[in-house]
């Protein structure tokens, strides 16, 4: 089974232009308000409002998701682009009104239910990558869990903003979950992120650097980068194209409900598995409800090593990812972590591949930045080696790897 993981953070443009003062004025109705986050999202670039409500905040050129966010009131997440700054920035805070504390997560108990889907939650957020052993969420006491057992949905909330410690990666994160659902093996989540470095001294910035580039290596944002610089062949990636369709042996969803009927209207407990040639309609079911355990759909690699124009195109102005279907992507510089390899329970144990990715558009005309990120990043989702890194393996998006700096 694939573990399907939407990658729901929003990414932006960071350019290697000069140097511009973003300056501005967070109000409450005609009051300033002291101590009022801005960040840019996914980034180590912050600032807080002083006591008159001003704030001033020094970033490169390019366009950016500006978070104005502060306890109680609705987060406002502005585009900035600051090609057309002009001026100094006002914003006006709203109360929120669906106050999360009081209607919701004053009814969380921390028993051994809540505990359960605690260490859920941290297996699908944070993951199951080496360095998620070093990653720590530090107040979980503010998230709350539904848990939907019928239909296998578990869906969290958090009061206030969760306090992330990578130690691994050498960095403190404030994450403001916005949303976060699990549906059998679907995940998305969405949130607002800022970095911070943590202090160490030099033996731990050595580990950090080198902990850092291996969560880089590979990984989406290392390989989009790598497409518009033309360098993905060089730097390791190997692209092939592929196409999904229904898997013809698997039988249709509906024969399946008539044949799941028809076993529980006869009160059959347990089915039998050596039935090869049926003999009546019940043994037809059972074999129906055998098959329905195949794959749904079935991949047929049809295009292998594609170049940079398979991948992209430019119109207008703009560059959009141009291939049909879908995208294979092998990372042959690093192996599979042993974790991936054993993360179901019936996987058999094998020696390390290269890192397999699949990338699912979702729908046409995915537009990329010149810097290599995706505009609107929901536009595709991903599966296998890139759905197993989850946030434990995330990097600021103003991250600079070495290679990146000789």
């Amino acid at each position: 089974m694939r573990n399907i993981f939407f990658i729901l953070l929003v990414l932006f443009t960071i350019s290697s232009f000069c140097q511009i003062e973003i300056k501005g004025t967070v109000y409450e109705k005609n009051t300033p308000l002291e101590n009022v986050a801005i960040y840019l999202n996914n980034t180590m670039l912050g600032t807080t409002t002083n006591i008159d409500g001003t704030f001033s905040l020094p970033i490169k050129e390019g366009q950016y998701e500006l978070i104005v966010s502060y306890l109680g009131y609705k987060k406002i997440i502005y585009p900035l682009n600051t090609s057309t700054y002009t001026k100094p920035l006002v914003f006006v805070l709203e109360e929120d009104q669906n106050i999360l504390d009081e209607i919701i997560i004053q009814k969380t108990v921390y028993d051994e239910e809540w505990h359960y889907n605690l260490e859920l939650f941290k297996k699908e957020f944070i993951g199951l990558t080496e360095l998620s052993k070093d990653c720590q969420i530090l107040n979980p006491e503010v998230l709350h869990f539904d848990f939907n057992g019928r239909e296998n949905i578990l869906t969290a909330y958090a009061r206030k903003p969760l306090q992330i410690k990578n130690k691994g990666l050498g960095y403190l994160i404030t994450y403001e979950l916005e949303s976060f659902i699990r549906k059998k093996n679907y995940v998305s989540y969405l949130g607002y992120s800022r970095y911070k470095e943590l202090k160490g001294g030099k033996r731990k910035k050595k580990r950090w650097q080198k902990n850092r580039l291996k969560a880089y290596n590979g990984s989406v944002i290392h390989f989009f980068k790598s497409v518009m610089n033309n360098t993905f062949t060089e730097e390791g990636f190997i692209v092939n194209q592929f196409k999904r369709v229904p898997n013809p042996k698997r039988p249709s969803e509906n024969t399946i409900k008539k044949a799941r009927e028809l076993i529980r209207l006869n009160n059959v407990k347990v089915y039998p598995q050596n039935i090869d040639q049926p003999k009546n309609a019940l043994d037809s079911a059972f074999i129906v409800i055998k098959k329905a355990r195949l794959p749904k759909f079935e991949d047929y690699l049809y295009k292998s090593k594609l170049s940079q124009n398979d991948i992209i195109t430019q119109k207008n102005g703009l560059l959009y990812l141009s291939f049909d279907d879908n995208l294979s992507i092998v990372y042959t510089k690093e192996k599979e972590e042993l974790a991936y390899i054993t993360r179901n329970t019936f996987s058999k144990l094998r020696e390390p591949l290269p890192q397999t990715s699949s990338l699912i558009p979702l729908k046409k005309g995915i537009i990329v930045d010149k810097n290599g990120l995706l505009i609107h990043p929901l536009d595709v989702f991903y599966e296998e080696y890139w759905s197993y890194e989850k946030f434990a393996n995330s990097l600021p998006l103003d991250y600079e790897s070495v290679l990146n700096k000789q």
